[in-house]
């Protein structure tokens, strides 16, 4: 279990397969579009930010996903001291991959939408990130009306970022190539209604989630992310599991002053029935042992028969222990964070 992977490889091989299953410290994967056994209904491509402030307590999300059939454009914006959050979807059907999103996340590219209530832009030149969001009628928690956010991410030279390559069990030829880029620091400005906000140096910090991949068609996965900093040091973690055979690899990490801490299984206990209320997380290793409460649910749920969605992605607050490779213990207290319990059926 947990096997690292050193040098660049192509990702599959001209069956389909994945070459070399795994994790690795930076996007060691050469991914072909055209190797995917799969029709382009059913090739999955996403690029998802989630920034947090972590002294004003909001988090700001945005996605573009292409899933074959049609593409999904997302923004939504948490806040966790009102305990509440507001969010607007669009779609474009028929895409069919051909929405823009990079073969590669480390090649410089721009993807943008504009539709009639929510318009986006991510792009990438050199360490860079640059993200243009608008949603001009959104009504926010608080009573202000509209987002309009200019952000520069920053991904410091060397950064070490969660990469990973698995396929599922059942079927070798669905895969799931995943990069989790945390801690990047954010400024720019921001715009909730009226109010114009300049975000500070170490207090909002980003996460990007990078993948591809063609999925079998029910799968039920458990997601956590966090990016801050913990006297100084830049701090976060990644948590995951239930989405496709975890044998080779885990995608469980901790992440500390731009370096990565691999941890072992690492286990959400969710209450059952009522997703507000406090969650425990341990690990097989010990190194990961944290309680979380939650803030805000943002759920959502789709059923268009052929198509379902059951989302409970939970905005709250990490207390616990972190345990680096090294033995040092990282404590952390309200640190705000998110996790997530997704069913999806496409």
């Amino acid at each position: 279990m947990n096997h690292e992977v050193i040098k660049d490889i192509n990702l599959l091989d001209n069956n389909g397969h994945i070459i070399e299953e795994g994790w690795a410290r930076r996007p060691v994967w050469k991914y072909e579009r055209s190797k995917v056994k799969a029709s382009a209904l059913k090739i999955k491509e996403w690029d998802y930010y989630s920034i947090t402030h972590t002294k004003e307590l909001w988090s700001l999300n945005a996605t573009v996903a292409d899933l074959g059939f049609g593409a999904l454009f997302s923004v939504s914006f948490i806040d966790f001291k009102l305990k509440s959050f507001a969010q607007k979807d669009e779609m474009k059907f028929f895409t069919f991959g051909k929405t823009g999103l990079s073969a590669c996340s480390t090649e410089d590219n721009k993807v943008s939408f504009s539709g009639k209530g929510l318009s986006l832009s991510f792009s990438k030149t050199g360490n860079t990130r640059r993200l243009h969001i608008c949603v001009p009628n959104l009504s926010l928690p608080g009573g202000n009306t509209g987002i309009e956010a200019d952000l520069e991410l920053y991904q410091a030279p060397g950064l070490e970022s969660m990469n990973i390559a698995t396929s599922w069990k059942e079927k070798r030829t669905c895969f799931y190539l995943n990069e989790k880029v945390n801690c990047m620091s954010v400024s720019g400005s921001l715009k909730l209604g009226n109010d114009d906000i300049r975000l500070g140096k170490d207090e909002v910090w980003a996460v990007l989630d990078w993948g591809r991949g063609n999925w079998t068609r029910k799968n039920r996965w458990y997601w956590a992310s966090g990016s801050g900093s913990v006297k100084g040091k830049s701090f976060g973690f990644n948590l995951g599991y239930g989405f496709t055979d975890r044998t080779p690899a885990s995608e469980n990490v901790i992440f500390y002053d731009g370096k990565i801490h691999k941890l072992e299984n690492v286990f959400f206990h969710i209450p059952e029935n009522d997703y507000l209320k406090p969650w425990t997380f341990s690990s097989s290793d010990k190194r990961f042992e944290m309680r979380f409460i939650p803030a805000v649910d943002r759920f959502a749920a789709t059923n268009l028969g052929i198509i379902q969605s059951i989302q409970h992605q939970v905005f709250g607050f990490f207390t616990g222990t972190a345990v680096l490779d090294d033995g040092k213990t990282i404590r952390i207290e309200h640190f705000p964070a998110f996790a997530e319990d997704v069913y999806n059926k496409w």
